[in-house]
């Protein structure tokens, strides 16, 4: 299938089109000139003891047990937000949530968190399902913010969750290359694991 079949240069898509999709993340990419690549990454890491975490692994333990997670709005409140919010706490970073972006005619929507700290910058999708088709989507929102030279280095960092699972990706804005990171962060299982790479990306400031 050529890639012009699957996204028409005439067409207006949103983000969350890219999700609806049934196509490999390589051909989406391709079609915006950038190469895909499944590897697992050497992502930046913050070593530094995190006073908080046993209390908030505690408490998502509670909400396991407690909260019906079958729609995208339980897991981002109850367990992508407890996260975020912990987040705030060692890197003051900033977060936009629903963050409207209009770059062009195929890259626009909104990105669920737009994390950004003094010296990087942070996209976060949240899904009820399916990581693959949500890192898909990710991809397409990491090209529109590589697109508008946002980024002050050449590596733009995202996750995409369904809130007790994690997965990172990076854009290399030099080689025009999307990694999806092979390994996957469970919740609250891997919370310290995932807390220190997400800190390493946008820094410790605390």
């Amino acid at each position: 299938m050529s890639i012009y079949s699957i996204i028409d240069p005439n067409k207006s898509y949103t983000f969350s089109d890219y999700f609806k999709l049934n196509s490999e993340p390589d051909e989406i990419l391709s079609y915006f000139g950038y190469e895909y690549e499944a590897k697992s990454l050497e992502l930046p890491k913050c070593d530094r003891e995190f006073d908080r975490i046993d209390s908030l692994k505690q408490s998502l333990e509670e909400n396991l047990s407690c909260v019906s997670f079958i729609s995208e709005m339980a897991r981002r409140e109850f367990l992508i937000a407890p996260v975020l919010m912990n987040l705030i706490h060692y890197t003051k970073a900033r977060i936009r949530v629903a963050y409207s972006l209009m770059v062009n005619e195929q890259l626009k929507g909104e990105l669920d968190y737009y994390l950004q700290s003094q010296n990087q910058l942070l996209v976060i999708e949240a899904k009820n399902a399916d990581l693959q088709k949500g890192f898909t989507q990710l991809a397409v929102e990491l090209i529109a913010i590589d697109t508008e030279k946002r980024a002050q280095t050449n590596f733009i960092y995202g996750a995409v969750s369904i809130g007790n699972i994690w997965q990172f990706a990076v854009l290399n804005s030099q080689s025009k290359n999307i990694i999806q990171d092979l390994s996957l962060y469970r919740v609250p299982a891997d919370l310290t694991e995932l807390t220190k790479v997400l800190v390493g990306i946008l820094g410790y400031n605390y």
